[in-house]
């Protein structure tokens, strides 16, 4: 009984995390602006979609000392970035602290990767 309990927690915190990623992809595309595209890696890749499924939920928040994304966010990302932009990427591939290998986007190819690493970069000025 225990275990189906905690399923159900786990497909609504899944279902709120879905709705809240949905509601700021859509919202940011309300304005009229394009969304930004730094590279098309994989085929049909976009950056900014694979942020929303794979990152969104931990780097909007700063959950688990992940930096945050956003405008004026930058000074989040500074101590990383004085390794290198590749230092950070590396991070991103192999994982740090408590962000798994490739965060949460296990399809992503070491070029998707930094593709999105440069999206949240770039949407942190």
């Amino acid at each position: 009984m225990q275990f189906i309990k905690q399923m159900k927690q786990l497909v609504s915190v899944k279902l709120v995390l879905t709705l809240i990623a949905s509601l700021f992809a859509f919202s940011s595309l309300a304005d009229g602006e394009q969304p930004q595209q730094l590279a098309q890696l994989s085929e049909g890749f976009d950056a900014e979609q694979k942020y929303m499924a794979s990152c969104f939920a931990c780097h909007s928040t700063g959950a688990a000392g992940a930096p945050r994304v956003g405008a004026g966010m930058m000074s989040e990302w500074e101590s990383r970035l004085e390794k290198g932009m590749d230092a950070v990427v590396l991070n991103a591939i192999n994982g740090m602290n408590t962000m798994p290998a490739k965060g949460l986007c296990f399809d992503c190819t070491d070029d998707d990767l930094r593709a999105i690493v440069e999206y949240m970069l770039a949407s942190s000025e």
